[in-house]
């Protein structure tokens, strides 16, 4: 392909709707929050609707419910919010499709991580079928999990434990990397010394039922924006979409 001055554009400037991922325990509200987007609709991987009322696909039990239930969407201009909740259980269908195609009973049968790998083209394609209602439909993406506590290894520091999204780290490294948001949602816990005897201080956390949404990595979580966004917001769509909102009015001024 040639090139020339013409074919320059400014970075920036298309403003396409978010790619949202959100992660955290179980309970937090997560849900609750994609709820609140515009317009949207769920695909269900995992039972965690009781009490949302939202529009939404029966429990997706196969990979190919998902794609289906991506299909039945292009169908459509009724929605403007695709969520996917939740991508740890997807992972679960997606290694069951994988095994299925190559005759495996386990994702671990492959050997050497190679069944990983091999997922990660569903990974890829499920991606681009959103960047695809992203570009053409004008469609938000909020994928939801759950986190685990992981080991972390870095080489110019002694190792720590720190949240993560609950996935193998393979598929979580694409889909950070795709995501434009991946916002961590915790619990505020404040933290009080008292003294324990013989010069001894015995530290707790005391919470203090606000829930969080953190926007950037700390050494405790992964997290990240590509937007002007301060480093934590409360758990809410309203405080969320306006303080995004805000942000992408500074890139067009």
């Amino acid at each position: 392909m040639a090139f020339d001055l013409n074919s320059i554009s400014r970075s920036g400037e298309t403003h396409l709707p978010p790619r949202v991922v959100i992660y955290g325990s179980h309970g937090i509200g997560k849900t609750t929050f994609a709820s609140k987007a515009k317009s949207p609709i769920f695909i269900p991987t995992e039972d965690g609707l009781v009490g949302v009322n939202v529009d939404a696909f029966p429990l997706a039990k196969t990979y190919q419910d998902v794609l289906d239930a991506l299909k039945a969407i292009g169908t459509t201009e009724k929605y403007k919010t695709i969520v996917i909740d939740s991508l740890d259980w997807l992972e679960n269908l997606i290694q069951s499709h994988t095994c299925a195609e190559h005759g495996k009973d386990s994702i671990e049968d492959f050997g050497y991580g190679k069944g990983y790998v091999l997922a990660l083209k569903h990974w890829r394609s499920l991606l681009a079928t959103l960047d695809y209602f992203r570009s053409n439909h004008g469609m938000t993406s909020i994928l939801l999990a759950h986190s685990e506590i992981k080991r972390y290894d870095t080489p110019d520091s002694e190792s720590y434990d720190r949240y993560t999204i609950k996935l193998h780290k393979a598929s979580s490294a694409l889909i950070q990397e795709w995501a434009d948001i991946v916002g961590f949602a915790n619990w505020r816990v404040l933290t009080k010394e008292s003294d324990a005897g013989f010069g001894n201080k015995r530290t707790r956390g005391i919470g203090t039922g606000e829930r969080l949404l953190y926007l950037e990595e700390k050494p405790s979580h992964i997290a990240k924006s590509r937007y002007s966004m301060p480093k934590e917001l409360p758990l809410d769509w309203e405080s969320f979409s306006s303080t995004l909102g805000q942000s992408l009015n500074q890139i067009k001024s």
